[in-house]
C-alpha cells in the first residue's frame, strides 16, 4: 500500500453459520421538542427517525442502523456501540451504524459540526442539542431493544437498479472558469441502486429492506426546517405501502461528490436566504452566511422562505423519495434467489495517511498523519463496505470492483464521522472538498480500497479453510 500503513482493530471475525435466520426491526421518533430545537432550526417540517435491523443465525448477530442526522460523531458512535454490544451480544464489527448525511438536521451530533472547530462552543453544546443526543441516544437503544424483541424466522435477498437522479457535482463554472459544485455528467457516477431484503419464510411478507444509493441529502438545505429529506421521503412511502408493518432504512453510498441533479429551486432558495444572511458591507461573507444558516450562528433575523420555491423544493423531495421508493420496490420484485442461512463476519481497520497543513491559497506543509476508518460486514453472500468518511464515488466503484462478493455495496458516514476524501486524481482540481483537505494525495484512495477488500477476502479465505 506504499505510503499507507493498515492497523487491525477492535473484535476479529464472527464464525459462519448454517442455522435459521431471525430478523427483528424497528424504528423510533427522534424529532426534537418542537419547544426545544437545536441551532440554526426554526420549525419542523417533518419527523427524523432511527431505524434498525437485527440479523441473528444462530452463532452471532449484526445490527443495521441508520439516523436522520448529518453525521454520528466517533465518541457517540464509540459509547452506543459498546452499550449495544454489551447489552445484545453483538460483535462491535457486525454494528454498522450510519448517518444518512441529512441537511436539514443537525450537521454532527454529539461532536463538533462546521461552526465549532475544535474549540466545543457554539450550537453543538447548547442545551437543545444537548437534548436532542439525549434523545437520539435513548431513541436508539429502544429501536435495538425493539427489534431484538421482535426477531422472527427469516430469510434474505439482494438485488440492484438503477437511478438516474444523482450527479458527480465537480465541475468548471462556464462564467468564472474555476472549479466548482456544478452538475458534471461526464464525471463518475455510480446509479447503482442496492436493496437487501429481509422477509418471512418461503415468500413470505417483508420484514425491512435496507437501501443504499450514492447521493447527497441536500434537497431540504439551508431552509432551517428539521426534515429527512428525500432518505425519509423514500422510507416513508416504502414503509406506508406495507401499512407500517416493514422498516425501510436508506444509507448513504460513495456521495463525497455526488448531488442530486434537479436542485434548481432549493438552489434559489438558498441563494435567497444567503443574500439575506450576508453582511451587506463585505460580499466575501456569503461563504460565511451559509455556514452561519447551516450550522447555527446566524447573526441577522430569519427571512421568510420564498412560498413558492419552498413548495417546489418540496414537490422536488416527493419525487425523488418516490421514484426511489418504487425502484426498490420494483427490485424486490425481481431478486431472483433467498436464502434461509447466512454466515455473518465483521470487521474493520484504520488506514493511516500522511497528512497536510494549510498555509495559504494551494500551499500546504507537512502536518500529523491522518486516520481513516474502513469496515466491512458480510452477511451470506451480501457485502457491505464501510468508511466514516465521504469518499468520492470513484472510490467506491473501484472497492466493490475488487470485492470477491458480487454482492457488495459501500456505505459513506458509517462508524463515526470523518471528512471529505476526495480520489487522487481530484487533488488537482480547486475544490472545497480539496482545498482545505488534510490528506496529502496518493494514499487514501487505494488505502480504502484495499483496506475494505482485503477484509472481505480474508472472509472468504476463513470461509473456504474453516
Amino acid at each position: 500500500m506504499g505510503a499507507c500503513a493498515v492497523v487491525g482493530l477492535l473484535l476479529g471475525f464472527s464464525i459462519p453459520a448454517s442455522a435459521q435466520l431471525r430478523v427483528g426491526a424497528a424504528k423510533v421518533d427522534v424529532t426534537p421538542d418542537a419547544s426545544l430545537l437545536p441551532s440554526p432550526f426554526l420549525s419542523v417540517h417533518d419527523p427524523l427517525y432511527t431505524r434498525a435491523i437485527l440479523i441473528e443465525n444462530g452463532k452471532t448477530k449484526a445490527l443495521l442502523m441508520n439516523l436522520d442526522v448529518g453525521k454520528i460523531s466517533q465518541s457517540l458512535y464509540s459509547k452506543l456501540s459498546v452499550e449495544i454490544s454489551n447489552r445484545y451480544g453483538i460483535p462491535v464489527n457486525n454494528i454498522v451504524m450510519s448517518a444518512i448525511h441529512d441537511h436539514a438536521s443537525v450537521p454532527e451530533l454529539g461532536g463538533g459540526g462546521p461552526a465549532t472547530g475544535a474549540t466545543g462552543t457554539g450550537p453543538q453544546s447548547s442545551p437543545a442539542n444537548q437534548a436532542f443526543i439525549d434523545k437520539v441516544y435513548k431513541g436508539m437503544l429502544q429501536a435495538v431493544e425493539q427489534a431484538n424483541a421482535s426477531l422472527q424466522p427469516a430469510e434474505m435477498g439482494f438485488g440492484e437498479g438503477k437511478l438516474y437522479l444523482n450527479v458527480n457535482r465537480d465541475a468548471i463554472d462556464p462564467k468564472t472558469r474555476q472549479w466548482a459544485q456544478e452538475p458534471n455528467l461526464d464525471f463518475p457516477s455510480d446509479k447503482t441502486l442496492a436493496v437487501l431484503e429481509f422477509r418471512k419464510p418461503n415468500g413470505g411478507e417483508p420484514i425491512a429492506i435496507y437501501m443504499n444509493y450514492a447521493m447527497h441529502a441536500v434537497t431540504m438545505f439551508l431552509r432551517r426546517e428539521i426534515s429527512s429529506d428525500f432518505p425519509g421521503a423514500a422510507s416513508k412511502y416504502i414503509e406506508d405501502n406495507y401499512d407500517g408493518k416493514v422498516v425501510a432504512l436508506w444509507t448513504t453510498g460513495p456521495a463525497g461528490d455526488q448531488n442530486p441533479l434537479y436542485l434548481r429551486a432549493i438552489n434559489a432558495l438558498g441563494d435567497q436566504q444567503i443574500k439575506a444572511e450576508t453582511d451587506p458591507d463585505t460580499p466575501a461573507d456569503a461563504g460565511g452566511a451559509m455556514i452561519r444558516l447551516f450550522a447555527g450562528g446566524a447573526k441577522r433575523p430569519p427571512v421568510p422562505l420564498d412560498p413558492k420555491l419552498a413548495a417546489q423544493s418540496w414537490q422536488v423531495v416527493q419525487a425523488i423519495g418516490t421514484i426511489m421508493a418504487e425502484e426498490t420496490l420494483r427490485v424486490m420484485n425481481e431478486i431472483p434467489h433467498f436464502t434461509t442461512t447466512a454466515a455473518i463476519q465483521g470487521d474493520s481497520k484504520t488506514v493511516s495517511c500522511p497528512g497536510r497543513k494549510r498555509t495559504g491559497p494551494g500551499t500546504f506543509e507537512d502536518g500529523p498523519p491522518v486516520p481513516i476508518f474502513v469496515g466491512a460486514l458480510r452477511i451470506g453472500d451480501v457485502a457491505i463496505g464501510r468508511t466514516d468518511s465521504e469518499i468520492y464515488n470513484k472510490i467506491g466503484q473501484e472497492a466493490k470492483a475488487g470485492s470477491p462478493f458480487r454482492n457488495t455495496m459501500m456505505i459513506n458516514l458509517a462508524d463515526g464521522s470523518g471528512g471529505y476524501i476526495p480520489s487522487d486524481d481530484a487533488f488537482a482540481r480547486s475544490t472545497f472538498q480539496v482545498a482545505g483537505n488534510r490528506l496529502k494525495p496518493g494514499c487514501a484512495e487505494m488505502g480504502i480500497v484495499n483496506g475494505v477488500d482485503g477484509i472481505l477476502h480474508q472472509f472468504m479465505e476463513q470461509e473456504t479453510t474453516k
